[in-house]
């Protein structure tokens, strides 16, 4: 992780009139204009099925637009899914440290990496641990420190934390703000949690249903890192109606 991030305000993803239809004819995305800059955390919100994790796969090159383009200005992305997609024979450690194995960084550094991202996700002590034996938090938690050995210039994030309690999604809410706080690489985080979304963000991007548009780009001028409490504010309540108002008008 000795490379510095990039320079606050630099662009780092942008679509542009970027469609994706697939091959059965389904209309994912339609016009996508969006830019995420390096020190901007941007959540997408919608509709179920209205193409949020389809901007993802296309901004890491899994998939690929129809029309117009998706344009990357990072040369190390991170990469956080629904699921850990933990490797169960390897221990934490060993798991963290395989983004860097793959990409060739000698043994002595790879583990330097994995040893430094497990204390910064707080995951010291545990780094022997076969991931059967953590819980859904902790192997999160792993997979976030994987990504982090790659010091992306770049992170996506597609609903990681969604299938966790309530507690435990809020803990790693308040542990990601710290780590953008320190890191300020460019963020986009797909969730289905309004809450979730202000209290991550810089910027929040609502989409109607499919053919995914985005419908309103929102602005939440809080500092990161935030503390708990700020979710309790009439400031953060008014922001999270604002985004809860367009969602239903992209429902109806």
């Amino acid at each position: 992780m000795a490379e510095a991030s990039p320079a606050p305000g630099r662009q780092v993803l942008g679509f542009q009139g970027t469609d994706l239809v697939y091959p059965g004819g389904t209309h994912a995305l339609d016009s996508i204009d969006l830019t995420v800059a390096a020190g901007e955390f941007v959540s997408v919100v919608g509709p179920s099925g209205c193409g949020k994790s389809t901007l993802l796969r296309i901004a890491s090159g899994l998939e690929t637009a129809t029309a117009g383009y998706a344009q990357v200005g990072a040369n190390r992305i991170g990469y956080v899914f629904q699921d850990a997609t933990l490797l169960p024979w390897r221990s934490v450690r060993d798991n963290v440290a395989l983004l860097a194995e793959l990409d060739g960084v000698g043994k002595a550094e790879r583990y330097r990496r994995a040893d430094e991202a497990i204390e910064l996700v707080g995951l010291a002590g545990f780094e022997k641990h076969l991931p059967h034996m953590l819980s859904g938090g902790m192997r999160m938690r792993t997979s976030v420190a994987r990504s982090l050995t790659l010091d992306p210039e770049l992170f996506l994030f597609d609903e990681p934390f969604g299938a966790l309690d309530e507690i435990t999604r809020q803990r790693l809410g308040d542990e990601t703000s710290k780590l953008f706080a320190d890191r300020r690489f460019a963020g986009l985080f797909v969730t289905h949690s309004v809450s979730e979304a202000v209290y991550m963000s810089t910027r929040v991007v609502v989409m109607s249903g499919r053919p995914g548009r985005i419908v309103e780009d929102i602005a939440v001028p809080f500092d990161h890192p935030r503390e708990p409490s700020l979710r309790f504010t009439p400031e953060f309540t008014a922001i999270a109606e604002q985004i809860s108002d367009a969602l239903r008008e992209a429902h109806a």
